[in-house]
């Protein structure tokens, strides 16, 4: 059997560890892996075998040089983070030269799930997941309001763009704070509502902000495996345990949400669902429709979720799969000689 050849656009750092995970993957099936960053130093580039730099474009001509790079390199299976909607809708031009695409191709709940206020709105319809109290605001004055009455409710309150990934834009108002002390310790996300205010309202409007009561609790991160055609295959959750600790703990009842916003939504191949607590109820933060941040420490339960995606979507059958134990884990860094398509990438001297 010929190699698989894989292709990852733009990612985060730790496509290092995915890469690495699907090449030493139970099956021996062997496969030359090809990633492209517009850094040709990026972390995630050392996980390759190929590495190109990859030009900043959007839409459609993004796109094309996506659909230009697998034919060149004869790519099997895309793994695409960056532009992904941009990408999904415009899957028929990668069916038409034989790439296969592990994206979720149902272009409107992809666009539904990248942008929170919409997917909260498709969550309140269906009522399988708890969402915080929360407003949608795009004025200073919509921001007060919906502060007032967050705070009203007995809420602490925090916002974050509705279309960010991660902590971008994510902050806590806390009327409390100090901005000496501040100054002379770590960088926080806390920030006065009259700072929040005041800098708002230097514009008529601005990008949705999603004000919402902020969760005291664990928060979970239940990295999801499903088939092509979304039904679920594995679940775990995992959470912070001090420090760089993480814990994948079997959660019935996170797994029941699992398993509800599988049925519910379908959604392909890797997704993950963030969760937290507020007492003892469970209330949905985001749902990703990609491979998590903390993915790589998720497969320490076992499960090779990468991998096992791969599989899945070059056909092969992938049998639901449970962890057999809680696991305790974490992570130290480890040092790499930078190389550069297999060779030194030490750069010539000045």
């Amino acid at each position: 059997m010929k190699k698989v050849n894989i292709y990852f656009n733009r990612w985060f750092s730790v496509a290092y560890h995915y890469m690495n995970l699907i090449r030493n993957n139970d099956d021996g099936i062997s496969f030359t892996i090809f990633a492209t960053h517009p850094d040709i130093r990026h972390m995630s580039l050392q996980g390759a075998d190929v590495a190109e730099t990859e030009p900043k474009l959007e839409g459609i001509h993004y796109v094309q040089f996506c659909v230009d790079f697998c034919r060149r390199n004869e790519i099997d299976i895309f793994i695409p983070r960056l532009h992904m909607l941009d990408i999904a809708l415009h899957a028929h031009l990668f069916d038409a030269i034989g790439t296969k695409l592990i994206v979720c191709r149902d272009v409107d709940l992809l666009e539904s799930i990248m942008d929170k206020g919409k997917f909260y709105e498709s969550v309140k319809e269906t009522g399988i997941m708890t969402l915080p109290d929360y407003h949608v605001v795009s004025t200073a004055e919509e921001f007060k309001t919906a502060y007032h009455d967050l705070i009203g409710k007995g809420h602490s309150v925090c916002f974050k763009p509705t279309d960010s990934e991660g902590g971008l834009g994510f902050r806590i108002i806390d009327n409390n704070r100090s901005p000496l002390q501040e100054l002379f310790g770590h960088v926080t996300p806390l920030i006065s509502f009259e700072d929040a205010y005041r800098i708002l309202s230097s514009e008529p409007s601005f990008p949705e902000l999603m004000v919402m009561e902020l969760l005291e609790g664990y928060e979970y991160s239940i990295d999801c495996l499903a088939d092509g055609a979304g039904n679920l295959l594995a679940a775990v959750p995992r959470r912070k345990a001090g420090g760089r600790l993480r814990l994948m703990e079997h959660n019935p009842e996170l797994k029941e949400i699992a398993a509800k916003v599988a049925q519910t939504y379908k959604i392909p191949y890797n997704f993950n669902i963030q969760m937290k607590y507020n007492g003892s109820i469970p209330k949905l933060l985001e749902v990703n429709p990609r491979m998590s941040g903390g993915l790589h420490i998720s497969c320490l339960s076992g499960i090779n979720f990468p991998y096992l995606a791969v599989k899945s979507a070059l056909g092969g059958e992938v049998q639901p799969v449970d962890f057999t134990e809680d696991v305790l884990a974490s992570h130290v860094e480890k040092p790499l000689i930078m190389k550069s398509n297999g060779e030194s990438a030490v750069p010539d001297a000045v």
